[in-house]
């Protein structure tokens, strides 16, 4: 596979990563607060088992892709970009394991709000770093086409 090959790969991966966490952070999340406590912690729970499904392949295609592009620069893209952009999905993946899975985990115990707005609130570091990348991974488009 060559790097124009991977890089279509990582961009797929990161524009449809990019659609899903906004419309978890602005839709999704904002919505848990009104599910009320009978039925949160399956609502949780499912949320959990669900959302995984749709966003864990997505993420390994991303951070596997991410990686293969650092040993085979795309054409026309600096080599120091294409390492940062790696280092915001290895950033993403931190805020992920860190931060969000440990408020899910909670979470799945029953809703509480002080969990919840720390996870709207902390989700909002995915959100723009993966805007951020998605930038960086249509420049190295751009700039591969161009090349």
């Amino acid at each position: 596979m060559n790097a124009s090959t991977i890089l279509v790969l990582n961009a797929i991966a990161t524009w449809y990563l990019v659609g899903l966490i906004w419309t978890v952070q602005i839709v999704h999340y904002k919505l848990f607060d009104r599910v009320g406590e009978a039925g949160f912690v399956r609502y949780e729970k499912d949320h959990t088992r669900l959302i995984t499904m749709i966003v864990g392949p997505p993420m390994l295609v991303e951070i596997i892709t991410a990686a293969l592009l650092m040993m085979m620069t795309p054409p026309g893209s600096p080599r120091w970009a294409v390492i940062a952009a790696f280092a915001i999905v290895l950033a993403i993946w931190l805020s992920t394991v860190l931060i969000q899975v440990p408020c899910h985990n909670r979470l799945s115990s029953g809703f509480d709000l002080a969990t919840y707005r720390r996870l709207v609130q902390s989700n909002w570091i995915r959100t723009i770093l993966w805007t951020i990348r998605g930038l960086a991974v249509g420049y190295f488009l751009i700039a591969s086409f161009r090349s």
